[in-house]
């Protein structure tokens, strides 16, 4: 006989769960769906399909493809029920009906309207494969189908994948580190309980405190109902592939595929961080930045120095030394001061002939630390260059800033193919080495360099039209919550094209 049963991790805490609505995953590849149709296997027993009450449950996926892709919910499905003798209805909508009368349906909600034919259904389990492609109106809506006389406690199931723009993201916010976008451990798979009051959740950490938040719901009830039954309980289980040792030991290729990602499908697929957008807003085209490490500039007489200055945690200091759009040389300290920094930047100066006025140290935060040393100052917030353009108007680019200004310069350079960067003179901590621990983890520098900027973004202009990226804070959840240190030395490479003298006149001076 074939034993049926969940992988421990993910799995087994999504069948475990006593949440009347589950949602589970934070990733690609965990095994969701399979979780999805082996919890429905155990409500076709016997003793959940009397004569008069079968057990019925309902599977959605938002368009009817999406049920018989390759590899989706009835390829899915084919691998389990049939080990149970179930018997397959190719009709539409397709069904499965198991020997003790209970049925399976996997059916679509492609339009909202679509929820209107449901009216009147009375539904056990209602599953939702990859929750975030439908509606908060459809999810709510067959939440009030969600009723059972088959003696099976009504439960909803869903997957997902993250999306913040979701109304999900909402629905589990409580589970995920508002900072970080991350799952938090401590809180996978504990109860909360909840209704909707116009339209908005009402939270507690009991059914009592739920009804104690909005009293007027539960006035003129009819006598016998239990006001704690009308309250759900919802949970959240994060998920890793690192959980489904059987998809790992089959196709070993599949983590390969999403480690190949960019950056912030990484984070998403692979990481579970529901604070990575889904959108194609990276102002560095991703081919661009990985030609970066092969590409052949022209000679250039122009040499620079960039510097940024570490801040604590998970900060790099980061000296880049370059030959007009080429990096020649990298320094990285994992600990530093002011006074160790400029050890390292005097002697490139000395090696490559570089003056004080072609250094160029990001001067916000403790890159103050480096004032006293007579390098040029570059302050990100400040006003945006003023440039000369071809019929010799000198013109105010709509730009934020001096650092958006000069991430969109340096963008135009990389994706043009005019920059390069050597990797064979990486030096961090005194060491001739290109990998570098951050945290807890390691990192090439290529690596570092190449997820630093993709993780710029474009965000919307702002009331007067000015360009805008996002900001340091939402760069930090792209990046697990380092900076963009070997990012921002690149962009301030751009600092010297600009022709004209920046105004920091907004500075005071104390």
């Amino acid at each position: 006989m074939t034993e049926i049963k969940p992988q421990e991790g993910y799995q087994q805490k999504f069948l475990s769960s006593p949440a009347d609505i589950i949602i589970g995953g934070s990733g690609a590849g965990v095994g969701k769906t399979f979780a999805l149709l082996l919890d429905v296997l155990r409500y076709t027993a016997p003793q959940y399909n009397q004569k008069e009450t079968k057990f019925g449950a309902v599977i959605f996926r938002r368009e009817t493809p999406q049920i018989t892709n390759e590899g989706g919910l009835w390829d899915e499905s084919m691998k389990l029920f049939p080990l149970v003798g179930a018997v397959p209805r190719l009709s539409s909508p397709r069904s499965w009906e198991f020997s003790t009368g209970a049925k399976c349906t996997f059916s679509h909600l492609q339009y909202e309207t679509d929820i209107f034919n449901w009216q009147g259904t009375q539904i056990a389990y209602i599953g939702f494969d990859e929750l975030t492609h439908f509606t908060k109106k459809q999810f709510l809506y067959m939440l009030s189908r969600n009723r059972s006389t088959s003696g099976v406690k009504p439960v909803i199931r869903a997957t997902t994948n993250p999306d913040p723009d979701s109304f999900v993201a909402d629905l589990v916010a409580w589970w995920i580190d508002q900072e970080t976008g991350f799952p938090i451990k401590d809180r996978d798979g504990v109860l909360r309980y909840f209704t909707v009051d116009q339209d908005q959740y009402v939270w507690g950490d009991s059914k009592q405190e739920v009804i104690e938040k909005v009293p007027h719901k539960f006035t003129n009830m009819p006598e016998g109902i239990n006001l704690e039954d009308l309250i759900k309980s919802i949970t959240f289980i994060a998920g890793s592939i690192y959980d489904n040792k059987k998809l790992l030991t089959a196709d070993p290729g599949y983590l390969a595929n999403l480690q190949s990602q960019t950056v912030e499908e990484q984070a998403k697929l692979l990481d579970g961080n529901w604070k990575v957008t889904q959108d194609d807003l990276a102002i560095f085209d991703y081919q661009k930045v990985k030609d970066l490490f092969s590409n052949y500039v022209d000679e250039s007489d122009k040499r620079y120095i960039t510097i940024d200055v570490a801040g604590f945690g998970k900060d790099l200091a980061v000296v880049k030394t370059w030959v007009g759009w080429k990096v020649v040389k990298i320094n990285i300290q994992t600990k530093s001061t002011p006074e160790s920094l400029k050890e390292i930047v005097e002697k490139d100066r000395e090696e490559f002939k570089i003056g004080k006025s072609d250094t160029l140290a990001d001067s916000d935060g403790l890159g103050w630390g480096m004032s006293d040393y007579n390098y040029s100052n570059f302050y990100g917030d400040a006003p945006v260059i003023q440039i000369t353009d071809a019929n010799r108007q000198v013109i105010t680019p709509a730009y934020q800033n001096l650092k958006t200004q000069c991430y969109y310069h340096a963008a135009d350079i990389v994706n043009k193919g005019k920059a390069t960067i050597t990797t064979d003179n990486i030096w961090v901590d005194g060491v001739k080495t290109d990998i570098v621990k951050v945290g807890s983890k390691t990192y090439s520098v290529r690596e570092l360099i190449s997820q630093d900027l993709r993780a710029i973004k474009r965000e919307k202009p702002d009331n007067e039209g000015k360009k805008k990226i996002n900001s340091k804070a939402q760069q930090k959840i792209i990046l697990k919550g380092r900076s963009p240190d070997c990012g921002d030395t690149f962009m301030m490479r751009a600092y010297f094209d600009l022709d004209l003298k920046p105004d920091y006149s907004f500075l005071k001076v104390y």
